[in-house]
């Protein structure tokens, strides 16, 4: 037992030694995740902000001018004053000088003064379906704005009164960072262990390790210990990242947290184990390491779409993404506070695909070995 320990401890201190000594590994590493965070958590953003409205104005009153000002004063939209007719509004879409067009007709401000209804007519650009309703959310939040300003309100037989938990400001960050911690996690640790053992196959080295007198379990362990410490390593990196650069508020336990990363990571490096059983070259194992993690993660996982908009049969493969099952957990401790016994389900799929990940990545190395 004990020179089985001494024997794995020598192979991870190996390994180890050799990630240090390598510029390549360092970058994939410890560089690599902090422009994917920086990159995703910047781009990945729903909010749409500087909106172009061109704004035809037929009234004179000083009330159509305190709700250009309403828009003006917001922050989603720059507004202008195009000089041509409604009928010709088409142009500025197709010339895409604005991406929505609103006309105030001219009995806007006498109908106002009466306590009347009057309607305004909003032309937006739905070219990007997703775009266009967020900017007639956005019109008419400062619509509404405008109405509460001057007393007017909507009556309802009922009362509908809205409370936002967990992320009130709607921020994308707060949605994204966590999702972007699950996906450079499987990412990095699928992509260095594949390309480890792939390492070894490509250099001959792989060959000195099976006449020593180590098992293939040995062999493994001893390889995969060095990187659930980087990983561990990334890991915190990006929550501080998350935490101070994007602001992104901890609820949770970082004990509870860091312990289902730690089943994670070993479900990613049990996926790169057998992509190193497979991949003949260093470069086709991060070819595989890429494509087996990164499209899964973004698109079948819950990360950006959700899962039930999905197609039944896509619905099914991704019980085979480990991020689908470690989406809920990250999420669930940072933003909602969430104990371990509030992720019992997901946890279990998680622990579920980890074993069989090993256990087919060990059965595979043993049959390549031999």
């Amino acid at each position: 037992m004990k020179t089985g320990i001494k024997r794995t401890a020598a192979i991870a201190g190996k390994e180890l030694w050799h990630i240090l000594h390598d510029p390549r590994s360092l970058v994939i590493i410890f560089m690599l995740p902090v422009i994917q965070l920086v990159m995703f958590g910047y781009a990945l953003n729903f909010e749409i902000q500087n909106v172009d409205l061109a704004v035809i104005n037929y009234d004179t009153s000083h009330f159509s001018m305190e709700l250009i000002d309403e828009f003006s004063g917001s922050r989603f939209f720059t507004v202008f004053f195009p000089d041509i007719l409604p009928q010709e509004a088409e142009k500025l879409f197709l010339e895409r000088k604005a991406r929505a067009v609103l006309i105030i007709p001219s009995d806007f401000g006498r109908q106002l003064e009466r306590r009347k209804d009057v309607a305004l007519q909003l032309l937006i650009d739905s070219a990007d379906p997703n775009a266009a309703q967020h900017i007639r959310n956005y019109v008419f939040t400062v619509v509404q704005q405008f109405n509460t300003n001057h007393n007017r309100t909507v009556r309802l037989p009922f009362d509908v009164r809205s409370t936002i938990w967990f992320n009130p400001e709607l921020k994308s960050a707060y949605f994204f960072v966590p999702g972007i911690l699950a996906l450079i996690l499987v990412m990095i640790s699928a992509l260095l262990t594949s390309v480890a053992v792939a390492r070894e196959k490509e250099t001959g080295t792989l060959e000195q390790l099976l006449v020593s007198p180590v098992n293939q379990y040995e062999i493994v362990l001893g390889k995969v210990l060095p990187y659930i410490g980087l990983a561990f390593l990334d890991a915190l990196v990006i929550l501080l990242i998350g935490i101070f650069l994007f602001d992104v508020p901890f609820r949770g336990s970082m004990a509870v947290l860091l312990s289902i990363t730690l089943l994670y990571i070993i479900t990613a490096l049990s996926l790169g184990i057998m992509i190193s059983t497979i991949a003949p070259t260093q470069q086709v194992a991060m070819m595989m390491a890429q494509s087996s993690t990164l499209l899964p993660t973004l698109f079948l996982s819950g990360f950006i779409f959700p899962l039930e908009s999905l197609p039944k049969a896509l619905q099914y493969i991704s019980y085979i993404v480990p991020a689908r099952y470690y989406l809920p957990v990250v999420r669930g401790v940072i933003l909602k506070g969430n104990t371990f016994g509030d992720l019992v389900v997901p946890v279990a799929f998680l622990g579920g695909l980890a074993v069989i990940l090993l256990v087919i990545a060990m059965k595979r190395f043993k049959m390549g070995l031999e």
